[in-house]
Parts: C-alpha cells; structure tokens; sequence
C-alpha cells in the first residue's frame, strides 16, 4: 500500500503534461467527464463530417457504389469494434491501475494491449483477405461485387493500422490524455476530406480510391502515435518490450472487460450483416444504400453520446479504483443528464432538416432513387436517440468498474436480439416492409437503454455496499 502511495504522488508530483489528465480524472468528477467528453465530441464530430463527405463524394458514382460499401462497412466496422473492444478492455484496466496508484501495473498492461493487437490484426487480415469474395457473395452482394470487392481488399489490408490507431487512442484516453487523441483524429479526419475526391475522381478510381483515401489518411495519424509513444514518450505509461511476456494476471485484467466488449461491438456489427441481409429481401440493394446513408446520419446524431461514454468509462475505471463510491455515481449520472438534454435537440433538429439532409445525399441522378425512403428513416431514426444515452452510459459503467460481461450482455440485448428478433416481424409478418425494419431500430433500442439502465442502477447499489464494506 506504501509503494503505491508512493507511486502514486511520484507521478502525480510530474511536471509534464501529460499528468495533468491524470489529475483531471482524481479529481471532481463533473469536471473530468467536461475535460475528456469536449475533446472526444469534437474529434468525433470531425471523424463523423469526413463519413458524410465521403458518403457525399461516394453518392457521385450512384447508388450502386453506396450499396457496395454498405455491403462491406459492417466487416470495416467490425474491424473497428474489435480495435475498440481491446482499447476498451487495456484502457479501463489502465484507469483503474491509475486510481490505485500503480504505475508499474498501468506499463505492463499498455504493453500487452500492443502486443495483443499486432497478433489479432495481423490474424484478422489474413482471414478477410483470403475470403472476401466468398463472404460478400453470401451476404447477396452480386449487382455490385466487383467494386464492392476492390474496396473491401484495401480497407482489408490496413487491419494493423486500423487496429494500432485505436489502441493508442484507448491508451491516452485511459491516462486522461483526450487533447492529443482528438489532434489525431482531426487530422485523419481532414486528410480523408481532402484526398477522398483526388483519389475518387482526379485519380479516377472510383470506390477503391475512397478506400485509399481513408487508409492513406489512417497510416499518416499512426505516424504521429508512433511519434508520441515510442520516439518522444512523454505519455503517462510507458512500454517496455525488452524480455517481455505474457501475465496472466495481466491479461485477465484486460480481456474480463475487452473480450466481453469486443464481442460487443462485434453485435453491432453482425446486426449490421443481418439487417442487409432482411433489407436485401424485403427491398432490394438501394434499402441497403439508405440504411448505411442513413446510418451515418444516426452516427452523427448519438456522437455526443460516444464522445462523452469513453470519459465515462476513463473517470468510472479511476474512481473504482481509489473505491470512491460518489465520484462513480456522480459521474455517471452527470453524463446521463447532458447526454439525454443534448440528444432531446439533436433529435428534433434532426427530424425538421430531414428533406435538406436527404437533398445533400441524393443531388447525384443516381442517387435520387433512395430519396423518398431515406427521408422516412430520418423521421424514424430520431426518436430513440434521447434514450440511447441511458443505455450507451450504463454499458460505459460497466467496462469502467471491470464489469465487461454486463456490457456485453446489454448491448446484445440490445442491438442483436431486440432488432433482429423486431426486424423480422414488422417486416415479414406484419408486412410493414422497410418502414418496419427502421421502427424496429428505434423500439429495440429504447427497450434495450431502458433494461440496461435499470441493471447499471442494482450494479450501483451493489459497488456502494462493497466499498462501505472496504472502507
């Protein structure tokens, strides 16, 4: 306990800067969640500008071309749910390393993160790469295989770097560090916006070059990571790959959290697979083109929510570990008033612009077919995304306090069962056809936010005995 203490004051006593966001998340709760949430919805809202430009710049080529993405963006995302799900699991561990104060704890799990990552992406890209043809076949994707192909394999072959970006994302985000994530991202975020139509039209390579324009504008912000990890390391933790190996006890403490969330975000993207799929049936390609058009609106709508959930878990894993009930509690249920007050706007603001958001997505000739359906998922879409911020922030409540299984349970609940299982009735027993598959988003959501957000709550009450009883 000495030598933690120890530990603790010797980093904290750092003058450089990156401690200062391990203060912010030791300190009052409201103000770290502001501190780690603006930085992340502004890098967020960069990232999600550049989708709707390339999605813009994609509906150029027609609604064939945003139908093969569409077809491939579930598998793209997948890659990012797995990244994601192992920065969640090492980022909350290192969180919560912090708040007891060990540092030597925090070290050795950003090092087994990195290492874990190099091994599942490099396996990853060998997967996908030998089977793409076969995978998006029986997904239904013959009209427009060819470019759905030449677009996957590119996006295919960057999985280390995909992988490598949002690990280091994680990693600063754990240690408070939310100034330089959102820098990076911006970055890439500015690079894709402004290759995406050099390498589409100027270089002429159609969907493959949005492709090369998004790995390209990756590998530049990795660069940059890199930089900041291992050539000038002034982060907080430091890696150290000298005699390394494995610790189970450190790789419990990563996966009891990363696995169940990388499973997690791995649903959403199976739900993705599945939708097309019932879409493709119920439509035809161009429901698929208005369900990843649409989505990408629904994105930008909820990523106030995704911005402020990875300060949630950051702030929950750190006050779980100096066992400070009020600083948990407080956090969350802060997190939960702004989100659901921002999303009430958003919301509204999303319904009433519905014709002018659908205009920008449908200006192409061979686009303007969707424009009529894309406009009814916008005035559908809307309505759940106040109520996403009960269920998104309890599943950050439980990968922060190390309760993986819990998040990962709600959010299948949520996201596989309830929309699929919905999905499949409005649309082929109650014959409510594409308009049933988008309310069946809505319904599954809002159900699944209110479950989780009552479980979150018994899982409160709980820790809040464990820690009187510690204390």
């Amino acid at each position: 306990m000495n030598q933690q203490q120890s530990n603790t004051t010797t980093s904290l006593s750092d003058p450089e800067p990156q401690t200062q966001g391990v203060k912010a998340l030791l300190g009052d709760p409201k103000k770290a969640i502001l501190k780690l949430s603006i930085p992340m919805i502004i890098a967020m809202s960069a990232n999600t500008i550049y989708n709707l430009v390339d999605a813009i710049w994609v509906s150029g080529l027609g609604s064939d071309a945003l139908a093969a993405i569409g077809f491939v963006f579930p598998f793209f995302f997948m890659i990012m749910a797995l990244a994601t799900g192992l920065g969640i699991g090492g980022g909350s561990a290192i969180s919560r390393r912090i708040g007891s104060g060990d540092k030597k704890g925090a070290d050795d799990i950003a090092s087994n993160i990195l290492v874990i990552m190099l091994i599942i992406a490099t396996i990853l890209t060998i997967i996908l790469l030998a089977s793409v043809d076969k995978i998006l076949l029986c997904l239904g994707c013959q009209g427009v295989l060819d470019m759905a192909v030449d677009y996957a394999r590119i996006i295919f072959g960057g999985t280390v770097i995909i992988f490598f970006v949002h690990t280091a994302y994680a990693i600063l985000r754990a240690e408070g560090d939310a100034k330089r994530t959102m820098y990076t991202m911006i970055l890439g975020a500015a690079l894709n916006i402004i290759l995406d139509p050099i390498f589409i039209y100027t270089f002429d390579l159609g969907v493959a070059g949005a492709a090369w324009a998004t790995l390209l504008s990756i590998t530049i912000s990795s660069l940059i990571l890199v930089y900041w990890l291992f050539v000038k390391k002034d982060t907080y933790v430091s890696f150290t790959f000298r005699h390394f190996h494995f610790d189970k006890h450190v790789l419990k403490d990563i996966f009891q959290v990363g696995l169940p969330s990388s499973i997690q975000q791995l649903s959403m993207s199976f739900t993705m697979i599945i939708l097309n799929f019932i879409i493709v049936n119920v439509s035809n390609s161009d429901g698929v083109a208005v369900y990843t058009t649409g989505w990408r609106v629904a994105t930008i709508a909820i990523l106030p929510l995704l911005g402020i959930s990875t300060a949630v878990v950051s702030v929950t894993g750190a006050a779980y570990g100096t066992r400070s009930f009020e600083k948990l509690k407080t956090s969350f249920m802060y997190a939960v008033k702004i989100g659901f007050i921002i999303e009430i706007f958003v919301g509204l603001g999303t319904f009433f612009l519905a014709p002018l958001i659908t205009a920008v997505f449908t200006t192409a000739e061979g686009a303007m077919s969707i424009a009529d359906d894309l406009e009814m998922f916008l005035r559908i879409i809307w309505l759940f995304y106040p109520g996403a911020a009960f269920g998104i922030f309890s599943s950050s409540l439980f990968q922060g306090t190390g309760k993986g299984i819990n998040a990962l349970l709600a959010t299948v609940l949520r996201s596989l069962v309830l929309t699929t299982v919905l999905a499949v009735v409005f649309s082929y027993v109650l014959n409510f056809g594409l308009s049933g598959i988008w309310w069946s988003l809505v319904l599954a959501n809002l159900l699944g936010s209110v479950i989780s957000y009552i479980w979150a709550q018994v899982h409160l009450n709980k820790l809040k005995t464990t820690f009187n009883v510690n204390n």
